[in-house]
């Protein structure tokens, strides 16, 4: 069976979404994009239609299951659309800009009781697998995370209103590593900082945007449920990528982990791995699979990417008001309700 997709999402990332599930044998059926000339260029590109409304899309094409790969201010109607049909929904990360819609499509989401699948691609590493069992035999005591990076190129990243943040948009692959490895995180404490650079001028490596309001640094505390406790920093103003990562540390054991691999230290012997397949490929490879009910289920479903926004939304909170902010427990608990 040949599984077809709905792509919602013209973008770089969905363009890269596109190629990795042409290479697995899936057939894109539509490109919807709020941008004609984005949707378009790609359905030219794959000879199928062009849609600016996903309701549309999914009215006048077949689809088995439909792609959600939009900026954070984007969400909501691709995935309403799919849901309002019971299409299995994958939905790149972050799952939104905010709580409000990302809370309505996880209700959405249960009542549907579809598969689902989101971007959090650094969870279907096979080095990731190892880290768990590695911290399941010592657990740890402390992590600490890092985005240490560049501004991003498009225009809406540097807005919080449209990206909501570098914490939700780009930290939020970290914290989800950190939820997997280490459980859930009960309370945070952030601080950040912005600084307007000089009209014209260069700083860092960034180029200066008025319009900007996204923190230049952050730093988080965070305390876990289990009783371990974290840091995270994140910045944009380098020249280029230095480090995205987190770090955890047991009695004997300290581990580095990253997309691209695990390095971990037992004693003064240390081990280093990389995945045996690119996450990326990974992540879209298994939600196929699960469509096809050939798994019951995705390493990345809806539900945990919602508890792992919602602990880069309480970050960003923490940071605006300068104060510890508690996260709900419970699986049916929202944060902020």
């Amino acid at each position: 069976m040949t599984v077809k997709v709905a792509l919602v999402g013209a973008g770089s990332v969905g363009q890269r979404h596109v190629r990795t599930l042409k290479h697995l044998g899936v057939r894109i059926t539509s490109v919807t994009d709020t941008h004609p000339a984005a949707a378009e260029q790609v359905a030219r590109e794959l000879d199928v239609r062009a849609f600016t409304d996903p309701e549309n899309a999914l009215d006048l094409t077949d689809a088995d299951a439909v792609y959600v790969c939009v900026p954070p201010f984007a969400h909501g109607s691709g995935e309403r659309a799919a849901l309002s049909r019971n299409l299995p929904l994958f939905v790149e990360k972050p799952v939104g800009l905010g709580r409000e819609t990302a809370e309505e499509i996880g209700v959405l989401v249960e009542a549907a009781g579809v598969i689902t699948g989101t971007g959090y691609h650094w969870r279907c590493a096979d080095t990731m697998e190892h880290a768990r069992d590695l911290l399941a035999e010592a657990p740890a005591l402390l992590a600490n995370g890092y985005w240490l990076d560049k501004r991003p190129p498009v225009p809406w990243w540097g807005r919080v209103d449209r990206s909501g943040g570098q914490v939700v948009e780009q930290l939020t692959h970290v914290l989800d590593a950190a939820r997997f490895l280490l459980g859930d995180v009960v309370e945070v404490y952030a601080a950040g900082i912005r600084r307007a650079a000089e009209t014209g001028t260069q700083t860092a490596g960034r180029a200066s945007r008025e319009t900007d309001d996204v923190d230049d640094a952050t730093a988080a505390t965070l305390r876990f449920a289990s009783g371990a406790v974290a840091t995270m920093a994140a910045t944009s103003v380098l020249a280029t990528k230095h480090r995205a990562a987190l770090h955890t540390v047991s009695r004997g054991l300290y581990l580095e982990v990253s997309e691209a691999g695990l390095s971990s230290f037992i004693g003064t012997s240390r081990t280093d791995l990389e995945s045996a397949e690119d996450p990326r490929v990974t992540v879209d490879r298994e939600f196929i699979e699960a469509v096809l009910g050939e798994r019951e289920t995705t390493r990345t479903p809806y539900a945990e990417a919602l508890s792992s926004h919602r602990l880069g939304c309480a970050i960003t909170e923490s940071a605006r008001l300068g104060l510890p902010v508690k996260l709900p427990q419970g699986r049916s608990a929202a944060y902020g309700a």
